[in-house]
């Protein structure tokens, strides 16, 4: 069973920019994708972005350009840094990974991003 830790998020104006951070229980060998989603009120968990332990990227079209997400292997931990933030980014964000032989799936307990306008 692998744990995911997330750390970071809280409130911020708009055009401002916020870190959080994913630590897993586990070492990275073992989990091939890690990434973020999201989930505002009302609305249905989307991907936020996601990256592969060779480094391969995958960004929504509503976050490309704003954030960036990354990886350090050595630590077991994925980041995902947010700029030039909206109100609209508002949403619990989840950390998410998945191994990479028997695709489980883990899901962090979700940290809450504000964004006031």
């Amino acid at each position: 069973q692998v744990q995911l830790v997330e750390s970071g998020g809280g409130l911020v104006q708009a055009g401002g920019s916020l870190r959080v951070s994913c630590t897993t229980s586990r070492r990275s060998f073992s989990i091939n994708h890690m990434g973020w989603y999201r989930q505002a009120p009302g609305k249905q968990r989307e991907l936020v972005a996601r990256i592969s332990s060779g480094g391969s990227l995958n960004y929504a079209d509503s976050v490309k350009g704003r954030f960036t997400i990354s990886r350090d292997n050595a630590k077991n931990t994925v980041y995902l840094q947010m700029n030039s933030l909206k109100p609209e980014d508002t949403a619990v964000y989840y950390c998410w990974a998945r191994e990479r032989d028997s695709w489980t799936e883990y899901w962090g307990q979700g940290t809450q991003v504000t964004v006031s306008s």
